[in-house]
């Protein structure tokens, strides 16, 4: 505990009155103790916030077997400038059945999620299974904003297979 030490002087009796000087001194060793063990205590107890990742799930690296993309399982969703969100069905690699490019929005109505909810609800029906997957191209004028909300989408609509894919100069121009 802290103690106060008070010392007293007897020096000098000057006619009969007596002066005592007290001197006061506090020992805060104590108390510079206890802080120490507070910080200390209180540093190896607090969680430290962990670091926010996102899951990845890579395809396996199956040369001799690869994977094949059903059309009627994919949807491919296009990000461009100015906040321009257009998508089809399919994976729109076919050259002689072009894909029908319909514009959306990041809208709470009829907006993009509206359109994932029903390709995924369409897939479900018809293959009593929920195997759908969205291809994601951003032109290089797509903002981060989008990207990210684009992603939120998927969490959101709990679509499990998604991948960003590099965009073709078709998708570029499906974008204009």
């Amino acid at each position: 505990m802290a103690e106060i030490n008070t010392g007293s002087s007897d020096r000098g009796h000057k006619r009969g009155t007596r002066s005592r000087k007290l001197s006061t001194r506090v020992d805060m060793t104590p108390m510079v103790d206890l802080g120490f063990l507070l910080i200390t205590f209180f540093m190896l107890t607090t969680v430290l916030t962990q670091p926010q990742t996102m899951d990845l799930k890579m395809p396996a690296d199956d040369k001799e077997h690869p994977q094949a993309l059903a059309e009627s399982k994919s949807l491919t969703i296009l990000l461009g400038a100015n906040n321009s969100v257009r998508y089809y069905e399919g994976i729109g690699n076919d050259p002689l059945h072009p894909p029908v490019v319909k514009a959306s929005s990041f809208a709470n109505n009829h907006g993009i999620r509206d359109v994932i909810i029903d390709k995924r609800e369409r897939v479900i029906k018809q293959h009593k299974e929920d195997g759908l997957m969205v291809l994601i191209k951003a032109d290089k004028s797509a903002n981060y904003k989008n990207v990210v909300d684009i992603m939120d989408e998927m969490l959101i609509n709990h679509v499990e297979r998604y991948a960003m894919v590099d965009i073709t100069p078709e998708d570029v121009a499906y974008l204009k």
